[in-house]
């Protein structure tokens, strides 16, 4: 009965064991398995076998510490003692997982920041006019206007945001706002990207708001590219989807007629459902950009090949308002790894 306690690893262990041993070899099994998971790093390498001369192991066996024949040498408490622990164990290394997990989560959040602190530090300077991006990783530049304008470290900043998300954080740090209605030449745009290829070409829109990400970017004297190593890919499309922003008016034509366009031969348009921050289905309805329209997003097998034909093509479409291709506008792009910050440039 008291094997049901036992992990299965163990349990399959102690079955195939005879029974007059399972009492003795249950306890190390469990605290050895208690051990294990205690370790950080696991066990280290184990230190070399030491044979007991047969004078000693007579010794031990006559003392009752190990026995081969009695089944009553250690204690039945000793042995729920160890199944306990082994019980223990699976549950130390099952939460050592998660911790795990969550660790992975946090370190990437950690290069997304170095990245957005970089690209403010090195290229938003006191009296210009910045595009503030939109996404997980451009929160962190923004987080830094408004440190660096709280400490006075920056003045006489004017942001122009490219997303209602991006406005209301901006707002909350207290960071000057306007549009390109009354500022429409920009110094410097800083904001993320969801892949990058060896040309600085980019697929933007992950969150919903590449229209706004690109009319601001566009008039940009500089614009910054800020990722972590696991956006840079050999080429664009099957890595992530490309995001295309549509009228909702015949959408469902307007998805055919993209599927058609020679330089995205092999897409699959599929219509975002739910959040339009997120391009996996998490609601039953059309996701709703902040200009009012759909987003589809076109998923491939294969990279594209001429990523400024497929951008042009998709913008002489009729019922496309913008694609989340962006080609030839990155000045530099900020890379954040395991072996540090490198920059890449056209």
């Amino acid at each position: 009965e008291n094997l049901k306690l036992l992990p299965s690893a163990l349990r399959a262990a102690c079955t195939a064991m005879a029974p007059s041993t399972r009492p003795q070899l249950v306890p190390l099994l469990g605290l050895g398995a208690a051990a294990w998971a205690s370790s950080s790093n696991g066990f280290a390498a184990p230190a070399p076998l030491t044979r007991i001369p047969a004078a000693a192991a007579s010794m031990r066996h006559t003392t009752g510490q190990i026995s081969s024949t009695s089944s009553q040498a250690i204690p039945a408490s000793t042995a729920l003692l160890g199944m306990a622990c082994g019980v223990a164990a699976v549950a130390a290394s099952s939460k050592r997982a998660r911790t795990g997990l969550a660790m992975k989560a946090a370190s990437q959040d950690e290069l997304k920041k170095q990245v957005g602190y970089k690209a403010v530090d090195d290229y938003v300077k006191s009296g210009t006019v910045i595009g503030l991006g939109t996404g997980s990783t451009a929160a962190f530049a923004v987080d830094r206007v408004g440190e660096k304008l709280k400490s006075g470290e920056l003045k006489d900043i004017i942001a122009i945001p490219t997303s209602i998300r991006t406005k209301e954080q901006a707002e909350a740090l207290g960071i000057p706002l306007a549009t390109l209605d009354t500022h429409s030449d920009l110094d410097v745009a800083i904001d993320g990207a969801d892949e990058v290829d060896p040309a600085l070409n980019l697929v933007k829109g992950g969150g919903g708001a590449l229209f706004r990400e690109k009319i601001v970017e566009m008039c940009a004297k500089k614009f910054i590219v800020i990722v972590d190593e696991s956006k840079i890919c050999k080429g664009l499309g099957p890595g992530f989807p490309v995001p295309v922003e549509i009228v909702p008016f015949c959408h469902e034509h307007t998805m055919r007629e993209i599927a058609k366009l020679p330089a995205l031969a092999g897409c699959k348009p599929v219509l975002r459902l739910g959040d339009v921050a997120n391009n996996k289905p998490d609601g039953d309805k059309p996701a709703i950009t902040d200009n009012g329209n759909y987003i589809v997003d076109l998923e491939f097998t294969e990279p594209i090949k001429d990523p400024v034909a497929a951008g042009e093509q998709l913008k002489a479409t009729v019922g496309v308002v913008d694609h989340g291709l962006f080609t030839g506008i990155t000045t530099a792009c900020i890379v954040a790894g395991k072996d540090g910050i490198s920059v890449m440039e056209p």
